[in-house]
Formats: C-alpha cells, sequence, structure tokens
C-alpha cells in the first residue's frame, strides 16, 4: 500500500523518480525499489518522504490514494484553445453588434430624412401667434435644422464604419 500511495501522490506533484531523489538525497533505484514494493523507507526517511510529497506520513501509510494527473501540456493547450475560442466568439459577437448598430443607425436617418422631406416643412405654414404653436413650429424648425445640418457627417460616418468594419 505504502508503495501504490507513494507512486500516486509523487505523480499526482509532478515528480519524477528523478527527482523525488534528488530532493531526498538518494539515488532513482531506492525509490524505483520502494514503488515497486522490493524495500520500504525507514521512520525517518518516511518522515522526509512526507514533508517533500507534502502529504502526511498517515496517508502515506494509509488507504489507497487516487491518482491525479499533473497538468500536462496538453491539458493546459486545452485549456488555452478553449479560452481563444471564447475570446473569438466574444470579438465576432462584438463586430456583429457594432455592424448592425452601424445598419441601423443609417437607416434610421434615412427614414427621417424621408419624412422631413415628405412633410415639407409644413410648420412654416402655422400660425405663430398662439404661444404654444409657435414654440412647437420653433421646436420643429430648431430639430430641423440641427438634422439637416449634423445628419450627413453621421450618415457618412456610419457609412465608412459599415465599409470599414
Amino acid at each position: 500500500m505504502l508503495n501504490e500511495n507513494m507512486k500516486a501522490i509523487r505523480k499526482s506533484k509532478g515528480l519524477s523518480q528523478q527527482e523525488l531523489a534528488v530532493k531526498l538525497n538518494i539515488v532513482r533505484q531506492t525509490v524505483s525499489k520502494w514503488e515497486q514494493g522490493l524495500s520500504v523507507p525507514d521512520s525517518d526517511m518516511l518522515i522526509s518522504l512526507s514533508e517533500v510529497l507534502d502529504t502526511p506520513v498517515s496517508t502515506l501509510l494509509g488507504e489507497t490514494v487516487i491518482e491525479k494527473e499533473a497538468d500536462t501540456l496538453k491539458a493546459i493547450s486545452e485549456k488555452l484553445e478553449v479560452i481563444n475560442l471564447q475570446l473569438t466568439q466574444r470579438k465576432t459577437t462584438r463586430r456583429k453588434i457594432i455592424y448592425w448598430s452601424l445598419v441601423s443607425l443609417c437607416a434610421i436617418i434615412v427614414i427621417i430624412f424621408a419624412i422631413l422631406l415628405a412633410s415639407e416643412s409644413s410648420y412654416l405654414g402655422w400660425n405663430y401667434s398662439d404661444p404654444e404653436t409657435a414654440v412647437l413650429g420653433v421646436a420643429f424648425h430648431s430639430f430641423e435644422w440641427l438634422f439637416v445640418r449634423v445628419a450627413p457627417v453621421i450618415l457618412i460616418g456610419a457609412i465608412i464604419g459599415i465599409v470599414c468594419y
């Protein structure tokens, strides 16, 4: 049982027999004999072994330890691949959102221009002697004046954004 536990714990820590032997100041063949069950470490060496493996002596001598695989290069590369895939998906989603936002902005500007053309600035013929009508007429005129001057710049910027993105 000691041999199986020692081997499982050593592997879970990602240590080779040689690396463990160096840490214990012994030769690799001694570690190999312990793991094969051909010999056992003395009590002092068992304590040193538990310290190096960062495992209680009772665990080394006790029940069978389930061997955990150390993170190998393959496992790390698989994790990185998943992360890269997630980042690519986020970037693609972000690009789609920006693209469709720019398309929507262009559509809204064109629709507002069509509405303004269809209305033919009918508010200019209103009777401005009534204060409420005057305020509303000025608001419409201000919106139209500002929109006609600013919207073409925004429209051109949005079109360039659609083409370049």
